[in-house]
């Protein structure tokens, strides 16, 4: 039996983790393509006006799948370990799902308000028709391998934030940073301008010695708790990174991201008020790599 992934939005949340569980319970798992041209016009054509960027694009990922693979898993996302909400949109998206697509949907609820995490992969488990043994040891690699990956991306974090050139700090959701086709290869872009680019979700909360420290050490205030589960951790992530030299600050955001819009504000406040350069670039299906280069260009002679 194989088991389709859509390589895009809450995919880039624990990407390592869900492949090696299926694995590791002996399926096939088949990601969709990589994000291009067709991919986006067909997510573009079923969505509604309102609906996000990133939302479209999963959609196009999704369509992509059907009939390609026998089950297409796609979790429920509500709350995390801390209780904090993801987007009020990924609530919905299996439901989308069973409308959009002909193949069959493998979906679970993550709710950490109810229940533990692995409580939800361990009735996910059961629905594939494996024991609990099986699935705790699968949940157990799983996690092994998630734990790898971001001890990797620490150790480059902390290579990176030494270097010399002009240390630029990328803010956006994971399926933004990690999809070179949505975010216009800006990553790309920075480096050919000779910077050294750090994604924000590469740098973590916990306490860790400061290799490069720096006079922006005082503690963020002024912004409150956010109940998102990513407004909080990038605002977290945001007073980590300003313990170190940083140059400049681009966040990327999905044109009509709600959530975006009300987080924005907190996040520009906080460099600004430091002196920090700060760009703010806004994607959809209609940018364009001419104009993004253009703002990068001019964002990178600001700081030189």
């Amino acid at each position: 039996m194989t088991i389709g992934i859509p390589k895009a939005l809450i995919y880039w949340k624990r990407p390592y983790f869900w492949q090696t569980f299926f694995k590791e319970l002996g399926f096939k798992v088949f990601l969709s393509c990589q994000t291009n041209k067709k991919v986006v016009e067909m997510g573009v054509r079923v969505a509604d006006p309102e609906t996000c960027f990133s939302i479209k694009v999963f959609f196009g990922h999704l369509l992509w799948l059907d009939k390609k693979c026998d089950w297409i898993f796609i979790p429920r996302l509500k709350t995390n370990e801390q209780r904090l909400e993801y987007c009020p949109k990924f609530f919905g998206l299996p439901d989308l799902a069973k409308i959009l697509v002909k193949t069959p949907i493998l979906t679970e609820t993550f709710d950490e308000k109810k229940e533990k995490f692995e409580g939800s992969v361990e009735r996910l488990g059961a629905k594939l028709n494996k024991n609990k043994k099986e699935v705790k040891k699968a949940i157990e690699i799983a996690f092994l391998e998630e734990k790898k990956t971001k001890e990797k991306e620490e150790k480059e974090f902390f290579e990176k934030i030494q270097s010399k050139k002009q240390k630029i700090i990328l803010i956006s959701h994971p399926y933004n940073l990690y999809d070179d086709y949505v975010n216009l290869r800006i990553k790309e872009k920075l480096e050919n301008l000779n910077a050294e680019v750090i994604f924000i979700n590469q740098i973590s909360t916990e306490s860790k010695p400061c290799l490069s420290a720096s006079k922006n050490q005082k503690r963020l205030s002024g912004w409150p708790k956010f109940h998102w589960e990513f407004g909080q951790e990038i605002m977290e992530q945001i007073q980590e990174i300003l313990k170190y030299n940083i140059s400049g600050v681009v966040e990327i955001s999905s044109f009509q991201c709600g959530c975006d819009a009300v987080l924005r504000e907190f996040v520009e406040r906080e460099f600004k008020k430091r002196k920090i350069p700060f760009l703010y670039l806004l994607i959809d299906e209609q940018a364009g790599e001419a104009g993004i280069q253009t703002r990068i260009e001019a964002f990178m002679d600001t700081i030189k």
